[in-house]
């Protein structure tokens, strides 16, 4: 068949360059959503510039020609069959409901051997003042609760006024900043392969255990739960849920439960790469759960935690540490099983 090409030209530049316009469009706003006769129109237009490519590819004398289309045919095909994902929304409602406790419950193994640690430091810090007093003040680093606990309880329950008057607020707000960088810093110790994660949460639970037995021997267990439960049942989750986020940004570095075998040290890197891509929202997610956590623990201790019998009966204090830990029980274990079993 001869082809006019004057007349061709005449008649598909149109179609090209109509083609072109919503390419242009397309790349400038990729994520931006299109309307079925928009995309319809498009393939349409793709497959005219293809049968238009196959006709003048007889037309030697046409080089400039053809590269247009072929490189208007290339780009049409490229936007065709794009992978490309709609970025999602941040939303603070989805983050609660749905992505925290999703985000924990995918790494349980990892928050499993944070706990494991904190309990095995707890269990050694514990035993070690039961066995020896003298230890007490090697192992606790607070002067105020490195004295006798019985003598703190006494000037605590003697002391009626409010020690934080028009200071609750910069007390609160200096607990949440220490907490919430220490909390950063176990999960950036992930980088060590998770060594020095292992050992802040050891230390954590040492101190732990060490302050628990040292007033449960003194005989002063009410005041203990009544001072650490309104706070420490987040505060203390929190620092595990930093820890588990530590060790699995370790386990995406070495390769836990992934590909761990390599040709060479590039794809090695490439690999791990791919893991720490993979990872990242997840960590991102944890220790974003970990500040609210901490911001909330930090304003109770300020508020609540710090009054004592007579002025807030040691009842009213340990219900609602244990309210609050069978909510966050709740949470973490039953937020968003809807969406999971959907999906």
């Amino acid at each position: 068949m001869i082809l006019d090409l004057e007349r061709f030209l005449a008649a598909e530049r149109p179609f090209w360059s109509e083609l072109e316009t919503m390419l242009n469009a397309l790349e400038s706003d990729p994520h931006r959503a299109r309307s079925l006769e928009t995309l319809r129109r498009f393939h349409y237009l793709y497959q005219r510039a293809s049968s238009g490519l196959a006709q003048v590819q007889s037309f030697a004398s046409e080089p400039a020609l053809r590269r247009y289309l072929e490189t208007l045919v290339a780009r049409a095909y490229g936007e065709s069959h794009e992978a490309r994902r709609t970025p999602s929304r941040f939303s603070l409602r989805g983050f609660f409901t749905t992505g925290f406790p999703r985000a924990f419950r995918r790494h349980l193994r990892a928050f499993a051997l944070a706990a494991g640690v904190t309990v095995a430091g707890a269990a050694f810090g514990g035993f070690a003042v039961a066995l020896d007093v003298e230890a007490k003040p090697a192992l606790i680093p607070f002067a105020h609760l490195a004295g006798d606990p019985a003598e703190r309880v006494r000037e605590e329950e003697k002391s009626v006024d409010d020690r934080l008057s028009g200071h609750k607020a910069s007390f609160s707000s200096m607990l949440m900043t220490h907490n919430t960088r220490v909390a950063v810093f176990c999960l950036a110790l992930g980088l060590t392969w998770g060594f020095g994660t292992l050992v802040l949460l050891f230390y954590n639970g040492v101190i732990l255990g060490a302050v628990a037995v040292d007033y449960i021997a003194a005989g002063q267990t009410p005041f203990l739960l009544g001072w650490l439960l309104p706070h420490g049942v987040i505060e203390i989750p929190a620092f595990v849920l930093a820890g588990q986020a530590g060790f699995v940004l370790a386990s995406a570095l070495i390769g836990w439960g992934g590909a761990r075998n390599a040709d060479s040290a590039g794809s090695l890197a490439a690999t791990a790469g791919a893991r720490l891509r993979a990872a990242g929202p997840d960590l991102v997610t944890l220790i974003a759960g970990v500040g609210v956590m901490l911001v909330w623990a930090g304003f109770v201790e300020a508020f609540l935690s710090q009054y004592h019998e007579p002025v807030l009966p040691y009842a009213v204090k340990i219900a609602f540490g244990l309210a609050e830990l069978v909510l966050l029980v709740l949470y973490l274990t039953r937020a968003g099983r809807g969406v999971e079993e959907r999906s």
